[in-house]
This record gives C-alpha cells, structure tokens and sequence, in this order.
C-alpha cells in the first residue's frame, strides 16, 4: 500500500508519483483527524504541482469537517507566524529547497510549531487506515459539516509589517542589497522586507514560472547571486531558497557565507548586547568543528542536537533560549519566531552590518576557521537497512578512533531523500577526502547487499 513518511522536514516526494492527489488527500484527512482543530491554514510555494496538491489537501482536511484558510503562495515562516497570531496549526505544500518535481508537506501546530514526530507517526498510521480498503472508517460528515474552503488575502502584507518591526525602529537606509527569491514562496515578499526599511535593493530570482524553483538560483546555488552583487557594488546579497525557511548570504566580494558563520556572528552579537539567553547556543551536530572553537574562544556555550530545525527549536524551548540553527541556513530566533526564517535572518544580518558600520568580511574574518569538512551523500534502495549494518557502523567507529581528537564522523540517514549522508570532518591535506571515500563506498557495497538479500528473501 502506497503511502508517504515524514522525515527531518516533513513529508516529501516526486509529486504525482510519491505524492499523487490520492495520497495527499488521505494525508489531509489523517490530520484532520489527529490534530483536532475547527480551522487549519494551508499554503504552498511556486512549484507547477502545488496547486494540485494544496487542493487535495484542502479536500482532505474539509471532508473531516475542518474549514480551510487558502493562504495561497506565502513563505513557511509566514505561515509559521500566522499560526502563531491565530493560534490555528497550518500546512505548507513545499519540497524547500529540492527541484521542482518534488514535492512536500509540512505540518505546523498551533502556535506556529512544526509537529513532533511523534504526532507525525500518529497522522502516518491513520493515514494508513485511510487508504486500506478493508478498514471501516468513521462515519463522515456531511452537509453542514463539511468544512469551507475560502482564500485569504493581505497575507504578504501583514507578514512584511511584521518583519519591519522586528528591529526596534532602525532602518536600512543607505544599504543596498541583492535578494534571490531562489523563484520561490519568498517572491513577491522579499523585496518589500528591505526596501520598506529603506535599503536599494536589486532582486534577482523573482519570476517563477512553476519550473524554475531553486534552479541555479538560490540558496543552494549562489553563483548568480555573488556575480549580481559584485556588479551591482551592493553591501551584502541574501540568497533565500524555496520556501524561503533558509538563508546563504553573499559578501561585498562575492564571496559566499554559510549558516555556520552567521550563526556565530549573531551569538557574538548577542551576546556583547546582553541578548544572548544562557550565553549558549544550539546547533546540529553537523555544525563545523570550527564553529565549536570560535565559540569557546568566548566563553559562549555551545549546545548540540540531531540534524532538524525542529530538534533546534526543542533545546531553545527546553532551556529557554534564544538562538539556534544549522550549517544551511536554518536560523531561529526564538524570542521572534518559531521557526526558521531566511527574511528575518537577512534582516537581522543586514541591521547587524548598519550598527557596526563594517563590511561583512572583516565581521567574519578570522571568526571561524573552518576545519576542512567533506559531505557525501550515497544513494541506497532502502534507507531503512541502515540501522542494522554492524559493519558500518563498526567502521565508523574505527574511522572515529584513527582520528582522535583531530576530527569526527557522522553517518546518517537523510530525512528527506533515499540518501545515507556521511560528514567527515579532519585536519590534514586529503584525510576528511580519503575517510568519506572508504565509508561511501562500504555504505554502498554493504546497503546493497541487504536489499538484495531481502529480496532473495521475500521472494
């Protein structure tokens, strides 16, 4: 039976293969059923399957009797924040940052929260139920109960006042900046955060056609951005992606800026202004070694979770703190938001660069000396297998040993693709290549040979 599997960032897949109107209606309808709420928002990204796929899901969620919010297209964070405001949960039809023939859900409680994964595991099992011929379900609604669909507008608007008044009355004025909208949600938003506040701003990757999502633009690509930014002698360029929940930012010099370095300038912001709670902030634990050293070097802690916003989100709650975020991009700011925000990242960097009447390469330099860090990503049938592959994870640890102090390894499955991603972080011309080439090509040789075993099995 045909069904979809929440993973770091929701639910995603091919859209009309993995994730078909059939699927995404049953998804719909187990969360009506699992988060019992009168009305849910519901909005979505550029992508050409977007439409299709909000309707099915709006279908869902009114067939158990839920009204509906069509939002239409709205950044995640804004979506996030009107939950917030409303204290209604919401659902963002979005794949972030992959290609456009993805597709994805993500599911936000209210109060602008993503989900547990525990509740996502309840809405899988229920929406399991849904699509199984031989289970009975409820009784359901009908007339008066079905639940009304009616789209909303001024949404942008409300949510480009909001970001204005996030910075206590300062302005951008004499700033100029060059924004990619990555094609994507951000779009019709991202211009007006800036200029509102006074900033000349150049936008680039702001005419989406349903196709061109996160194509050679964006985060994930910031080629275009730093050749615009040097062309156009801008500050600093701020590079969103699809649903504009991440940020990479582009220097003076067009050179490129991660998560990792503008989470530490931030801590250190933070903390000179007395802002930083607990003097700790979180990351992953795919965060740079590097980020760890600069953070020591003064005195702030550091405190580290699973890959996932959301685990971020969960220590920021947990301890009452006020900042954390990922090597991608992903960055809260909890005392603002409950979730990643790449417009409010970029706002916040770009105030940070008008008090300090600095260029943001001499804010960085020398801030994090990256130790050298190598990411695969191996392809596998069956992700699953992972968990039980003695001779992985035994070479891991091996692999770990050899390198003492001087470096680490994680080896994970991703929560979004069929991929097992292994990072490898070591001091040394070629150590981090050679470790990451010998555990890819055992991840590989080992992965694949389970899934045919297993398949020798079931046969």
């Amino acid at each position: 039976m045909k069904t979809v599997h929440f993973g770091t960032d929701g639910a995603r897949g091919i859209a009309n293969v993995e994730l078909t109107p059939e699927i995404v209606l049953a998804l719909g309808r187990a969360v009506a059923r699992t988060i019992t709420a009168p009305t849910f928002l519901v909005g979505r990204d550029t992508r050409r399957s977007g439409p299709m796929l909000q309707a099915a899901l709006s279908a869902g969620l009114a067939a158990e009797g839920a009204d509906v919010i069509d939002a239409g297209v709205l950044p995640t964070p804004a979506l996030a924040w009107q939950s917030s405001v409303r204290n209604v949960p919401a659902v963002v039809v979005s794949a972030s940052h992959n290609p456009f023939g993805d597709n994805g859900i993500k599911l936000f409680g209210a109060g602008g929260a993503k989900l547990t994964m525990e509740t996502e595991a309840v809405i899988e099992e229920e929406m399991g139920r849904i699509l199984d011929p031989a289970v009975r379900g409820p009784r359901p609604v009908e007339g008066y109960g079905v639940g009304a669909l009616v789209a909303e507008e001024g949404l942008v608007d409300a949510y480009v006042d909001h970001l204005g008044s996030l910075i206590e009355g300062r302005r951008l004025d004499g700033l100029r900046l060059v924004v990619d909208s990555a094609n994507g949600a951000a779009t019709a938003v991202a211009a007006q955060v800036y200029e509102r506040l006074g900033a000349d701003v150049v936008a680039i990757g702001c005419e989406p056609d349903g196709t061109n999502i996160n194509a050679n633009c964006g985060s994930t690509a910031t080629e275009t951005l730093a050749a615009a930014v040097v062309e156009h002698g801008a500050d600093l360029g701020l590079a969103l992606d699809g649903d504009a929940d991440r940020l990479a930012a582009v220097d003076a010099t067009g050179a490129t800026v991660d998560g990792d370095e503008l989470l530490a300038l931030f801590a250190i912001d933070l903390a000179e202004r007395g802002q930083l709670a607990g003097n700790t902030v979180v990351v992953t634990v795919m965060t740079n070694l590097g980020f760890a050293l600069a953070m020591d070097a003064r005195d702030i802690i550091v405190k580290e979770t699973p890959v996932g916003d959301r685990h971020v989100l969960a220590a920021l709650d947990k301890d009452g703190l006020s900042l954390g975020g990922e090597q991608s991009g992903h960055i809260i700011f909890r005392r603002l938001a409950t979730t990643g925000d790449g417009l409010l990242t970029g706002l916040v960097l770009a105030d940070l660069l008008v008090r300090e009447s600095r260029p943001l390469a001499e804010l960085l330099d020398g801030l994090v000396e990256h130790v050298p860090q190598i990411l695969v990503n191996v392809p596998v049938a069956d992700i699953g297998l992972l968990e039980g592959a003695e001779a992985v994870w035994s070479a891991v640890a091996e692999e770990e040993a050899d390198l003492g102090g001087l470096g680490r390894v994680v080896l994970r499955p991703s929560g979004t693709e069929p991929l097992v991603r292994i990072m490898v972080e070591a001091s040394g011309d070629g150590v981090a290549e050679a470790v990451a080439q010998r555990l890819s090509a055992l991840v590989g040789y080992e992965l694949q040979s389970a899934a045919g075993l297993a398949a020798q099995v079931d046969g």
